[in-house]
């Protein structure tokens, strides 16, 4: 059985940014997600992973919801060919409202 390489994970800069938002508590949550869902099978559709409509928030191509109650979401794309997948935005959902980095993001 041959074992596919795993996709790598690039962070934006300014990930960096929009994590200052977030509670540290859930940093690991978050980066254990990221690896977990985004390093194998990142274009798999599922029912917390959908392609996104164009355009799209930070120009994403697709969106990643987890943790608790589904509040956190990844935006993110990938380079099939290079087998990468760029982290362009994590943000917080509250009900009907998305922040990314402190501030709301109309859709």
């Amino acid at each position: 059985m041959v074992r596919r390489q795993p996709h790598a994970l690039v962070y934006a800069p300014e990930v960096k940014h929009h994590l200052r938002a977030i509670e540290r508590q859930h940093y690991s949550l978050i980066r254990e997600t990221l690896e977990e869902q985004l390093s194998f099978e990142p274009d798999a559709e599922t029912r917390n992973r959908k392609p996104l409509r164009q355009p799209a928030v930070f120009e994403a191509q697709w969106e990643l919801r987890f943790g608790p109650d589904n509040r956190f979401r990844a935006f993110y794309e990938i380079d099939r060919e290079n087998r990468v997948v760029y982290i362009l935005a994590i943000g917080v959902k509250e009900r009907d409202r998305l922040f990314i980095g402190g501030e709301e993001i109309e859709p």
